[in-house]
């Protein structure tokens, strides 16, 4: 470990670059569009097999019935609240 004026300023140099990115990749992941990205895979990763491509309908059919169920108790809750 020397501590030539060239070898600080070389550590530096580094250190600035590594810095540096890390800054870009780190406005890149924070970019809204990155993250819009990565919520849509996410999204199509749970209705869509990622190997074959084919939909998961185990997974389309437990929204659809949890979407269902929920409009269901609303309806329910309408027309009591209604009569009352």
């Amino acid at each position: 470990m020397s501590n030539s004026p060239s070898d600080i300023e070389r550590e530096i140099e580094e250190a600035r670059e590594r810095l540096a990115g890390t800054i870009d990749q780190l406005l890149y992941r924070s970019h809204p569009k990155t993250i819009v990205g990565r919520e849509v895979a996410a999204v199509k990763a749970h209705y869509v097999n990622a190997e074959t491509g084919e939909p998961r309908t185990d997974n389309i059919l437990k929204t659809v019935g949890a979407v269902v169920g929920v409009i269901a108790v609303i309806v329910v809750l309408r027309k009591v609240t209604s009569t009352d």
